[in-house]
């Protein structure tokens, strides 16, 4: 029993608590052939996807390309704070398998390599690299948290 709340104690449950004012995400897929879709979000951005007969990304490329940019997009903005990097480049890796749970990926990783100048400034922003990557994946990447909690997907035809 908790001495604070007279309840019984037990695992501490987070509240989900939205983000802003419009939470909602939204991505629509328009067939233009055979495993071909047009891939369109809601300020007109738009992208080909494929199943990885002609040069268009797969969907599980997207999927590494959206941790990768995620997580690389909350690195940039801390260390760029302190020093704009001569090189950077993320790489994501994964194995896809198919088991008896069906296709999935394994091995998910995600490594940086990132080029900052020899100043104190540059000294600066490698002090806070390995600090921004851990913060991007314990906390602040909505993709690579959203994969890691397991959330579930449903699907519905109308």
């Amino acid at each position: 029993m908790s001495a604070v709340t007279g309840r019984a104690a037990g695992p501490v449950i987070p509240q989900t608590v939205p983000m802003a004012e419009d939470i909602a995400r939204q991505v629509t897929l328009v067939r233009i052939g055979l495993g071909r879709y047009q891939v369109r979000n809601v300020r007109g951005g738009s992208i080909t996807i494929g199943s990885g007969e002609t040069g268009e990304f797969t969907p599980v490329e997207l999927l590494l390309a959206a941790i990768g940019g995620c997580t690389a997009i909350d690195v940039d903005l801390m260390t760029a704070r302190r020093a704009e990097p001569e090189s950077f480049q993320v790489t994501v890796t994964g194995d896809k398998v198919r088991d008896e749970s069906g296709n999935r990926m394994t091995n998910l990783a995600v490594r940086f390599a990132v080029g900052l100048p020899d100043t104190p400034a540059g000294d600066a922003a490698r002090a806070v690299l390995p600090i921004a990557a851990a913060k991007s994946h314990d906390r602040l990447c909505t993709v690579s948290r959203t994969v890691e909690a397991g959330t579930p997907v449903s699907t519905a035809v109308t």
